[in-house]
This record gives structure tokens, C-alpha cells and sequence, in this order.
């Protein structure tokens, strides 16, 4: 598995603890944003970056931190193909990938802690489209995903 990270400022030392524990699990991993916790490097230039590496498919999910999880996650939201949740426990972590099929993970380090981020980063990655849902929920988000697609389509004519 390929995953794409970033962060700004404001994300870099939860940014840091998730890079540790995603090369202990053996995942590699792209990084974008600050090199130290004073480069400072806004949201808005980080997010491309990774939102980027989903729709060229050089990254099989990507992980976005600024303060609060949200600016991350409209940016990457602006990109064909991405669909990033900004997310605050281990419950929508998981959940934003079986409902939702969410490709890019957002957080805030101002609100995640290390121990609740690595939880959360884990049931994002361990989850899976649809699975564990009721076959009539399971048919109706497979339509839905096409719907979205299709409404993405228009948008991006």
C-alpha cells in the first residue's frame, strides 16, 4: 500500500507521529509540507499535493492534517476524483470509507491526539467500500457512488 501524507504547521507534529507508525506497518509513504515544526507551509499548497497523488493514482489513499482537519479537507475536495472527510474519531474514520468510499483522511492536530490519530488513521485504512452493511445499503451506496460520480462529471465538463 501507497499512501500520500501531508501537513501544514499546524499538523506536523501529529503529521510525524502517523509517518512513524506507518513505516513501522511497513506502508509507503509520500510526504509533502514543513520539514521542521517552524517551516511553515499553508494548507492550501499542501492538499494539491495529495489530493494530486489520488487522482494520478500514485497513492492508493492519502492523509491530510492542518489545525482543524477542515481547510485540508476543502481544498482536496476542489479535485476530481477526491473525496476527503475530515474526520474526529476512530468511528467516522472507518465509517467515511464504508459509506462514503473516502480516499483522502483529514484531521486536526490542534484536536487529535497521537494515541486517537494512529487509531483512527488504522480503521480508515482497514476499512473497506461497503463492507459489513446490509445488502439493500450495500446496493443503494454502490448507486450512490455512481450518482456522484456522474454529478462530478458534470461539474468537471
Amino acid at each position: 500500500m501507497k499512501i500520500s501524507i501531508g501537513s501544514d504547521k499546524s499538523g506536523y507534529p501529529l503529521r510525524k507521529e502517523l509517518e512513524k507508525h506507518l513505516e513501522e506497518k511497513g506502508i509507503e509513504l509520500t510526504v509533502y509540507g514543513p520539514s521542521n515544526e517552524e517551516e511553515a507551509v499553508p494548507f492550501y499548497k499542501v492538499a494539491p499535493c495529495v489530493a494530486k497523488d489520488i487522482q494520478q493514482s500514485n497513492a492508493d489513499l492519502g492523509i491530510l492534517i492542518c489545525g482543524t482537519g477542515m481547510g485540508m479537507s476543502q481544498v482536496a475536495n476542489k479535485y476530481k476524483g477526491v473525496r476527503a472527510a475530515c474526520v474526529e474519531t476512530t468511528y467516522g474514520a472507518k465509517m467515511c470509507r464504508v459509506i462514503n468510499d473516502s480516499n483522502i483522511l483529514c484531521m486536526g492536530g490542534w484536536m487529535i491526539a497521537p494515541t486517537l490519530g494512529v487509531a483512527m488513521v488504522d480503521a480508515f485504512l482497514e476499512a473497506q467500500f461497503v463492507t459489513g452493511v446490509e445488502e439493500w445499503r450495500k446496493e443503494w451506496l454502490q448507486n450512490a457512488k455512481k450518482e456522484f460520480a456522474a454529478l462530478e462529471e458534470e461539474i468537471y465538463k
